[in-house]
């Protein structure tokens, strides 16, 4: 069958059935022109021959000014929001049970109401009276933060629509639900409708809009994962429960770094920010012992040394164990065989325990070499000097391959008291880092130099 057409009167806009010498609308003369259908799909899935509005275009240097962002005050938190709040964005934070997600987020909307945001925070997972119990245990009873306790969507929105808020915090997104949607609150297609319409709200209007969701046992936020592509920040906040520790990690930013974090210490008052989290994961080393290792890394644009521990012991039984706290587990087991293989040092009867000291999670390659060390170190019971620090990526082939920005580590370690560091041979320092460098080429040369073996 063939596709239907279309006529349109070029002076108006108006659609025809057919064609005519005169528009009906506007009384035009020889206004009329056919049209092929907008869409070339089939009939009825297909958008037809109805057609839309022009939208209207702009060029990439166009001269509107970038949106201004808001600072909280809390400089850990700015930094991850990559400078601050931008209006109109959507901002989705996950994290474990109990890691301290709302009491962040309350002390984030004290500040950003006291900067002169009007700001909503709607739970629906708690009353009222326990929000407010929370704010007076953290000293921001007199805060001007308007505050709901609901979970249905269309009311939710009405209200928001109403008050005209700068800022609105959801706690949290699974909790919400829509009467639109015949699916029990916390389901896939009702997260995904949820973070649908709060996001559109935010676009809109030009609030922010921040979003809490639950995460699964994997440590992934939960529901759909097109929810995180929908908005335009995603958080995870981090952290271990037997430390006071807690990180904040931007793991996607359309408006800053992503990978950047921030880091906050969780105390009796609520969360504190730390200013040098390098020096205050350090703070707890003491004489030198094998096993212990100062990694240089960086998270996002900041340097950050943080001390990795192993221990390697014999093992009573016929598989041994590989445990591993705050690094790749398939790394390590990379790690081990690239010794054996390349290096002939054996783990074979050994239990091997890898931990990153503080409840950090490293992720870079570039603590290869540190990890190695550490391995080593504790193998052969010879404690590395407390005053080097070593980084550095191992490839299949054993060589060292060099790592980005060598000069801030450098520069972090220089400005911690360290007097020396391991780098790969092809790093660039830069400037004088004010260290006394030992450049390696390859694992086997690192092996002998340090521990006297190759």
């Amino acid at each position: 069958m063939a596709r239907p057409t279309s006529f349109t009167c070029t002076a108006c806009g108006a659609t025809h059935n057919r064609w005519s010498g005169r528009c009906d609308a506007c009384g035009e003369w020889n206004a009329i022109i056919e049209e092929a259908p907008l869409s070339e799909g089939p009939r009825g899935r297909g958008l037809g021959a109805q057609r839309g509005k022009t939208i209207a275009l702009s060029d990439l240097a166009a001269d509107e000014p970038s949106p201004p962002r808001t600072l909280s005050g809390m400089a850990e938190l700015d930094r991850v929001l990559g400078g601050g709040l931008v209006p109109a964005s959507a901002i989705l934070v996950g994290g474990d049970p109990g890691i301290g997600k709302s009491t962040l987020l309350l002390q984030a909307a004290a500040r950003f109401a006291q900067a002169g945001l009007k700001t909503v925070y709607v739970t629906g997972e708690e009353a009222r009276a326990q929000v407010r119990m929370r704010a007076e245990r953290l000293g921001l009873r007199t805060a001007p933060v308007r505050l709901a306790a609901a979970t249905a969507l269309r009311d939710i929105l009405t209200t928001l629509e109403a008050e005209k808020p700068d800022l609105v915090i959801i706690d949290s997104i699974q909790t919400m639900w829509s009467d639109a949607i015949e699916a029990a609150p916390g389901s896939v297609s009702q997260v995904r409708a949820a973070a649908h319409e709060l996001t559109s709200f935010a676009k809109r209007s030009g609030a922010s809009v921040v979003l809490v969701g639950h995460v699964t046992k994997d440590g992934q936020i939960a529901g759909p994962r097109v929810v995180e592509h929908m908005v335009d920040c995603v958080l995870y906040f981090e952290g271990e429960r037997g430390h006071q520790f807690r990180i904040l990690r931007s793991v996607k930013n359309r408006f800053g770094p992503a990978d950047e974090i921030g880091v906050f210490e969780m105390t009796g008052n609520g969360l504190a920010e730390v200013a040098n989290p390098s020096a205050l994961f350090l703070s707890g080393r003491g004489a030198p012992a094998p096993g212990s290792v100062v990694f240089a890394g960086v998270e996002g644009t900041r340097p950050l040394l943080v001390e990795l521990q192993a221990l390697v012991a014999p093992t009573p039984h016929a598989q041994p164990r590989r445990a591993v706290v705050g690094w790749d587990g398939a790394r390590l087991a990379m790690i081990l065989a690239v010794l054996e293989a390349r290096c002939a040092i054996p783990f074979a009867g050994l239990d091997v325990y890898l931990n990153v000291a503080g409840g950090l999670r490293i992720t870079e390659p570039a603590a290869d070499l540190a990890v190695a060390a550490a391995l080593l170190s504790a193998r052969e019971d010879v404690a590395i000097s407390t005053e080097t620090v070593i980084f550095g990526e191992i490839s299949l082939s054993g060589a060292l391959r060099p790592v980005g920005q060598t000069e801030n580590r450098l520069k972090e370690a220089q400005k911690l008291g360290f007097t020396s560091a391991i780098v790969p041979s092809g790093g660039k320092p830069g400037g004088d880092s004010g260290l006394s460098l030992t450049r390696m080429g390859d694992l086997v040369s690192f092996v002998g130099e340090v521990f006297g073996a190759g």
